[in-house]
Order: C-alpha cells, then sequence, then structure tokens
C-alpha cells in the first residue's frame, strides 16, 4: 500500500502511532480494518459497489450450475474446487463487511427521505 500525505498529517499519523504504542504496519492495518467509513459525495459513488456484488453473484451462480449438473449427470470434472468455493466466501465476506460499513457512513445522503415499503 502506498498513499501521500502532507507533512503536518504525516506528523498527525506518526502522533498517533506513537501514542497507540503499536507498530506502524500493525497501526495501519487496524486503522484500515477496523476504522469507520467515510462517505464522501453524491449517491451515485456507491452504486458501482454493484458491478462487484453483481460479478460475485455471477460466480456463485456458475457454481450452483456446476452443482446441480453433477447431482443430474454425476460428473465430478465441473465441480468448484475447496479453494475456489473458500476464496468465493472470502470475497463475498470482505465485500458485504465493507459495504454495510459504507452505507452506514452514507446514511447521512438519505436522511430526510422516506422510501415506501410493500
Amino acid at each position: 500500500m502506498s498513499f501521500r500525505s502532507s507533512d503536518a498529517e504525516r506528523k498527525q499519523i506518526e502522533a498517533r502511532i506513537l501514542a497507540s504504542g503499536m507498530m506502524k504496519k500493525d497501526y495501519f492495518v487496524r486503522s484500515c480494518i477496523y476504522n469507520r467509513i467515510s462517505v464522501v459525495g453524491k449517491k451515485e459513488t456507491i452504486y458501482p459497489l454493484v458491478q462487484t456484488v453483481n460479478a460475485l453473484y455471477l460466480q456463485l451462480l456458475e457454481m450452483q450450475k456446476a452443482f446441480v449438473g453433477y447431482y443430474q449427470n454425476q460428473n465430478p470434472d465441473n465441480l468448484p474446487t475447496s479453494n475456489e468455493i473458500t476464496e468465493l466466501q472470502t470475497n463475498y465476506n470482505n465485500m458485504l463487511s465493507a459495504i454495510i460499513e459504507l452505507l452506514e457512513g452514507a446514511k447521512y445522503l438519505w436522511a430526510g427521505e422516506h422510501h415506501e415499503t410493500k
């Protein structure tokens, strides 16, 4: 990972790292994973996530087709491997966790709007 920061921002980061008592790498990892996500912009900035979720969904459908095909034809050659299933599960968990946190940080964009539910 790489990013640029101003001198003032770098000094603030260094002070926080010192105050935390953690090593830099641990501080950065924990900050990136556990810090609150702030959304800046319009609702439209969130919609590209739909493409990522859709891609994961299509992968899941392909795996489902392979399993259905296996049970119908007893052809184990088309089954996804354990590693493929684990990787998809990890990708789903990570993406859904990020989306939930992102939407939590973006809820102000919908403040005051009322949506009808059926």
